[in-house]
C-alpha cells in the first residue's frame, strides 16, 4: 500500500518491531531531512530566547509579563511546526493541484490590506488586525503563492515531457501571476516583501530552465522599475530617509540613522562569546528599537557574542545547504522549482536581515526566518520546511 506522500508502507508484518518499521529504508521517518528539521527548531528556541531577553523589562509592550513574548513565539513555533506537519501530509504535489485556490485567497488577503481593514504596525501598512492581540501578514504568505504559483507554471509541459525548459508564453505567464500580487504589495508599500519576492522570482527562473535573456530583462526592468518608483515618490517618507541614512549613515545618527548604528554597537560590544543572555546593556537599557522582531540579530551579537550570532549564521546555512541538495536531488522540475525558490526567498532575507544591523544592507523591516518574534513569518516559513520536507520524502528512492 502507498501512502498520500508516495512513499511505501507495504510488507511490514507483526513480526517486526515498531522501532523498525518506523526506520526502515522506505519509511517517512528516513526520507526526512532530519538536518533541516533540527537547524529549524535550534533557530526557532535560540530565537525565543532571544526574545524573551529583549522583552522582559519591556512593560509598555509585554502588558506587565516578562513572559509574555516568549510564550506567544513558542505558540507560533508550535503553530508553525503542525503546519509543516500538514504540508507534509498533503503533499506539495498535492497542494499543486490547490495554487489557483490559494492564489485567490493571498491576493485577496493583500487586498484587504489597502482597505480600512488594514492597520499600519511598525511603520508598515502591511497587516490585517485580527483581534485578541493577534494581527497578520499576508505578504508572508504570498511569498510561497508565488513560488507555488510559478513551479506550476513552468513546470508543467516540461515535466509532462512536452518540452525540454519553458517556451516564451509560459514564462510570460509565470512572471504575469507574481506580478499581480508584487504590485499590490509594492502600493501598500511594503518595499522588504516586494524585495523578497523579486529575489524569488528570479531564482525560480534561473531553477526552471528559462532563457537567460528573461532573467537579464528583469534585472534590467527591476532597475528602472526603482528608478521609476523613486521618481514617482510611491515610497513613503520614512522608507527613502532609511535609503538616505544607508548610503550616509552620519546623514542622521540622531534619527533615520540611529536604528544601525545602536545596532552595530550592540553587535561591536559582544565580543567573543557576549555578555551573557539578559546582560546586554543596549538590549538591556532599550537603546535599539524591535529587537524582538526586525533587529532580533543584534540581542545574538551582544548577548552571545561572536560565537552565538555565529551558530545562527551557521544554521541558517544548514537550512539552506540542505534546501540545495534537496533541489538538485528531485527528479522533476517542479520540485526543484519549488525549492529553489524557498532558497532564494530564506537566503536573501537572512543576508537582508543580518546586513542591515550590520549596516551593510539598508533597513527594509524583514524578519530573521525562525529566529524573529511574529506569527505571520514564523507559520510562512515552517510551511515553506514542509514543503522542503515534501519534495524530499515523494522523491524516487533512487535518487
Amino acid at each position: 500500500m502507498t501512502g498520500s506522500n508516495g512513499f511505501s508502507v507495504s510488507g511490514y508484518g507483526p513480526e517486526r518491531s515498531s522501532l523498525s518499521r518506523l526506520f526502515a529504508r522506505d519509511s517517512l521517518a528516513r526520507r526526512l531531512d532530519w538536518p533541516i528539521l533540527f537547524s529549524a527548531i535550534a533557530l526557532s528556541l535560540i530565537g525565543a530566547a532571544l526574545v524573551y531577553s529583549a522583552t522582559r523589562n519591556r512593560t509598555e509592550l509585554n502588558q506587565g509579563d516578562p513572559y509574555y513574548f516568549l510564550f506567544r513565539h513558542l505558540l507560533n513555533t508550535g503553530i508553525g511546526f503542525a503546519l509543516m506537519i500538514g504540508t507534509v501530509w498533503l503533499g506539495h504535489r498535492t497542494l499543486r493541484t490547490a495554487v489557483p485556490i490559494l492564489y485567490g485567497i493571498s491576493v485577496f488577503l493583500i487586498l484587504l490590506v489597502l482597505t480600512p481593514l488594514g492597520a499600519t504596525i511598525n511603520g508598515a501598512h502591511a497587516w490585517i488586525v485580527i483581534g485578541g492581540g493577534f494581527s497578520l501578514q499576508p505578504s508572508e504568505f504570498v511569498k510561497i503563492t508565488i513560488i507555488l504559483g510559478m513551479a506550476m507554471l513552468l513546470a508543467a509541459r516540461v515535466d509532462a515531457g512536452d518540452k525540454p525548459y519553458p517556451d516564451h508564453r509560459t514564462v510570460l505567464q509565470a512572471l504575469g501571476l507574481a506580478a499581480v500580487p508584487i504590485l499590490i504589495v509594492l502600493l501598500m508599500p511594503d518595499l522588504g516583501s516586494v524585495m523578497v519576492m523579486v529575489i524569488v522570482v528570479l531564482g525560480v527562473l534561473l531553477a526552471s530552465g528559462a532563457s537567460n535573456r528573461w532573467v537579464f530583462g528583469l534585472l534590467g526592468a527591476g532597475a528602472l522599475g526603482a528608478i521609476a518608483v523613486w521618481q514617482l515618490k510611491i515610497l513613503d517618507e520614512y522608507q527613502i530617509n532609511r535609503f538616505a541614512a544607508f548610503a550616509n549613515p552620519e546623514l542622521d545618527p540622531a534619527g533615520v540613522g540611529y536604528n544601525t548604528n545602536q545596532a552595530r554597537i550592540a553587535i561591536g560590544s559582544g565580543g567573543l562569546f557576549g555578555t551573557g543572555l539578559g546582560k546586554g546593556s543596549q538590549t538591556t537599557g532599550q537603546f535599539v528599537p524591535e529587537q524582538q522582531t526586525d533587529f532580533v540579530f543584534t540581542v545574538a551579537g551582544e548577548e552571545l557574542g561572536f560565537v552565538g550570532a555565529g551558530l545562527i549564521l551557521v544554521l541558517l546555512g544548514i537550512v539552506l545547504w540542505r534546501a540545495c541538495r534537496i533541489a538538485r536531488e528531485t527528479t522533476e522540475l517542479y520540485g526543484t522549482i519549488v525549492a529553489a525558490g524557498i532558497i532564494a526567498w530564506f537566503a536573501f532575507q537572512s543576508f537582508e536581515n543580518v546586513g542591515m544591523t550590520l549596516g551593510i544592507m539598508p533597513v527594509a523591516g524583514l524578519p530573521l526566518p525562525f529566529v524573529s518574534y511574529g506569527g505571520s513569518s514564523m507559520f510562512a516559513v515552517w510551511v515553506a520546511v514542509g514543503l522542503l520536507q515534501s519534495i524530499r520524502v515523494q522523491r524516487p528512492m533512487s535518487a
